[in-house]
């Protein structure tokens, strides 16, 4: 057999849209027949530097244009409409500069191929670093690294510092980047199966792809861009693979196989699979047509005892950019500057929402809950203390050490968030709500101590939290994923630390909200949305 090389992930172009940032910090050197790309390590510095800032308050223009197709799709239930809707309202706050789109302003990522003339004299992921730093340090992001002093001690890096940095080689003389801020949500939506030879035929897939979309849920804030790889040299192979595809990074891949093993996009199965989400109606968050906008099938070669399936997402804060080094300048990708134009000229119809005073007390607040069923729509006026997975833990330490339930637990609902930095002149930074599923553990001993009897956030939640509101009373009430610039402009009104400042972003708040828009998800009855859909 001849001796066969193949690019294992050939991409066939690139129809990407740039905007030139600088024509400074590069140019062309000879050495001997070679054109060297020399780059100031500042060219480094500031590319990252605009490519996170843009990333934190634009989004692509192909991503903002499937949710506005929603709005116009006749199949689209009241929900999918809702949620689409509150998300492009979202864009359009979080485009001046002062509200990121999501709360959650993400572990800084960044893939780059570095060509063989390009030189930079610095190790270059320092310098990328440096640049992730600034938008950090100067933006109203949030700082969510946590880094480990020892095995189970760990403090915030309050730099939002270490970045995940990837640099590989390629030939030429440019220098290519894919930037992502990754949520924790999202991030946590990554699976890895390991499966076998048995997969692979029609029946198969077709089962296995309904059983494990599944396992996504809702708690990352769909509608997602999906990506399902199979195969794969390693697990890793695969898993990185997921995300990039997630990303739109292997759009214009080839769309068949050859003998050298090259990747490619399965265009019927991602019909196949956007139409299996479709029909699972667990979509747009609360019940709908829309779980995902699209499906990135990616098909890769394996080891013949191997066959690693990796499922992963990107969500509705899509915040995946591309740059680039050549010897023109530096570039990044241009996202939608106006994403006003999307919105319709009247907000699609819904029912009108039942109003919740949260200055009562708990239990004239539960009794007015128990009047309705699960899916009602809500606007909560009142008061809201806020805590999440450090506070929830600190909690916790104080009822093992037999201490009571802090007062403010027990008197008012609990949202589990973590607001970004507060920009100058408003009251709250983005500050939508996190993971419900992360808190599940706490809820039965915390209603068994009278606290957390109405909880807020995103997601569905396991059947302990069911018995647990079912036996002690309590509610889970959902909050829309995803518009987090808009709830900080237009439904809170005040923030402030009662417990635990030391934590930064994890510190107990206590904010006021006004017409703050949420659903019941789980009643005093044992009732749950997601399981009766």
């Amino acid at each position: 057999m001849d001796f066969i090389y193949q690019d294992p992930y050939p991409i066939l172009k690139d129809d990407t849209q740039y905007r030139k940032i600088s024509s400074d910090y590069v140019k062309v050197e000879k050495l001997g027949d070679r054109e060297i790309l020399t780059v100031d390590p500042k060219g480094l510095e500031l590319l990252a530097q605009e490519a996170l800032k843009d990333v934190s308050f634009m989004l692509r223009t192909s991503h903002l244009e499937k949710l506005r197709a929603i709005l116009d799709d006749p199949e689209a239930t009241d929900n999918d409409r809702f949620v689409a809707y509150n998300l492009l309202q979202n864009a359009v706050v979080a485009i001046d500069g002062e509200l990121p789109s999501c709360q959650d302003t993400g572990t800084a990522i960044v893939m780059a191929k570095k060509g063989e003339n390009v030189y930079t004299g610095v190790d270059d992921a320092e310098w990328l670093s440096k640049g992730i730093f600034n938008t950090y340090q100067e933006r109203n992001l949030r700082y969510s690294q946590i880094v480990p002093i020892s095995m189970f001690e760990e403090k915030n890096s309050g730099s939002n510092l270490p970045a995940q940095i990837d640099i590989y080689a390629k030939k030429g003389n440019s220098y290519e980047f894919l930037f992502l801020a990754k949520g924790g949500g999202s991030a946590n939506k990554t699976y890895l199966y390991q499966q076998t030879k048995s997969l692979l035929n029609e029946k198969s897939m077709d089962a296995f792809v309904r059983a494990k979309i599944m396992d996504l849920g809702t708690s990352a804030c769909p509608p997602y861009h999906l990506a399902l790889v199979i195969g794969g040299t390693s697990a890793e192979a695969n898993l990185a693979a997921v995300k990039k595809a997630s990303a739109g990074y292997f759009d214009n891949l080839p769309t068949s196989g050859n003998m050298a093993g090259q990747a490619f996009r399965d265009l019927e199965w991602e019909k196949r699979v956007q139409l299996i989400c479709q029909e699972s109606a667990i979509g747009a968050q609360f019940g709908g047509k829309y779980f995902t906008h699209d499906v990135r099938v990616i098909r890769l070669p394996r080891h013949a005892a191997s066959c690693p399936v990796g499922l992963g997402v990107s969500c509705s804060a899509d915040r995946n950019i591309k740059g680039k080094i050549t010897k023109e300048g530096i570039f990044v990708e241009q996202l939608e500057v106006n994403p006003a134009r999307l919105l319709p000229a009247t907000p699609p119809h819904l029912e009108e929402a039942v109003e919740i005073d949260l200055n009562q007390p708990m239990a004239d607040i539960l009794k007015k809950l128990s009047q309705y069923p699960i899916k009602t729509r809500l606007k909560l006026n009142g008061t809201l203390i806020v805590a999440r997975d450090i506070a929830h833990a600190k909690i916790k330490e104080l009822l093992d050490a037999g201490k009571p339930m802090p007062d403010y637990f027990k008197n008012h609902p609990v949202y589990y968030a973590g607001p970004a930095k507060t920009p100058d002149g408003m009251p709250s930074g983005s500050f939508g709500p996190t993971t419900a599923g992360r808190m599940d553990v706490y809820v039965e001993e915390f209603q068994k101590n009278g606290g957390s009897m109405v909880m807020l956030a995103k997601g569905n939640r396991t059947k302990e939290v069911m018995n647990a509101c079912k036996t002690y009373g309590g509610f889970y009430l959902g909050s829309i994923g995803g518009p987090a610039a808009i709830l900080a402009k237009e439904n809170i009104l005040s923030v402030e630390v009662v417990d635990f400042e030391e934590l930064g972003m994890e510190a107990v708040r206590k904010i006021t909200i006004k017409d703050f828009p949420a659903f019941i998800i789980t009643d005093d009855k044992g009732n749950d949305f997601f399981e009766n859909l």
